[in-house]
């Protein structure tokens, strides 16, 4: 279900000189819980034409631009296509949700076809990459005391959970509530009310996130994701088609409605 963008993101992609495939909305107001001062980012894919791959002045294959817009601060980082398909198969959690974000700034026939590859790239082992961003949050948490890093812990246990469990990749911790404690809609009311916030006293936080980290690695091992991604000859051929026709992939780019 796409939901609405926030404001501050429209329109700005187009404005790229590099090709994009698509731009999605990522970060807390994917995740469920901007608060009013958070900074919007923009996650996408660019596409290089031919002769910045295989001549002597290649890439870049990272590109990234900051502007304010509507009073917003909006950040977009995008990837080329091959080293974004690259990341999909390397079981990397992150450039799925990106992908399958449904915050979508622009997108074009290149990213309708990435997205119904997407299935085809999950596996059991993205279980992972959930349980080492949430010891990496767990631990800035424990050193900060700040509420962020609490939030994502939980956002990133729940999220591996539901795919490990699912199939499907769901990012927003507002439709996650089922699988964690109750307080969890407390602490996202308190993060939209002040970004850089301290969490509450939240009793109990650590054998949560015990037992859910327990039962991602459960849930990974029952999964019935498969061991490996199956997408790589139709991401292969992918990157191909849009290389030899890189002025063709982005023409239809478009806003969607």
């Amino acid at each position: 279900m796409r939901r609405t963008c926030p404001p501050g993101c429209r329109r700005s992609p187009r404005s790229s000189r590099t090709p994009l495939a698509f731009a999605t909305v990522s970060g807390a107001h994917l995740y469920g819980f901007p608060s009013a001062d958070s900074d919007v980012d923009l996650r996408g894919v660019h596409v290089l034409p031919a002769e910045r791959v295989v001549g002597l002045r290649t890439g870049p294959d990272t590109l990234e631009r900051a502007w304010t817009r509507e009073g917003v601060e909006v950040d977009l980082v995008t990837h080329d296509l091959a080293k974004f398909c690259r990341l999909l198969l390397r079981r990397n959690g992150y450039v799925l949700e990106q992908l399958l974000s449904p915050l979508v700034v622009a997108a074009s026939p290149l990213h309708e076809e990435l997205v119904a590859l997407a299935p085809a790239c999950l596996t059991r082992h993205h279980a992972h990459h959930y349980l080492g961003f949430a010891r990496t949050q767990w631990r800035l948490f424990e050193r900060t005391g700040r509420l962020k890093p609490l939030l994502y812990t939980f956002r990133v246990l729940l999220t591996g959970l539901h795919l490990m469990r699912s199939g499907e990749v769901r990012a927003d911790l507002t439709h996650l509530y089922a699988y964690g404690p109750p307080y969890l809609p407390d602490l996202v009311a308190a993060k939209r009310a002040a970004e850089h916030g301290a969490a509450p006293p939240v009793p109990g936080a650590a054998e949560d996130v015990e037992r859910l980290s327990a039962e991602l690695a459960e849930a990974r091992d029952s999964s019935a994701l498969p061991e490996e991604p199956t997408a790589h000859d139709a991401l292969h051929d992918l990157v191909v088609r849009a290389r030899a026709f890189s002025a063709c992939p982005c023409a239809a780019l478009r806003e969607p409605s």
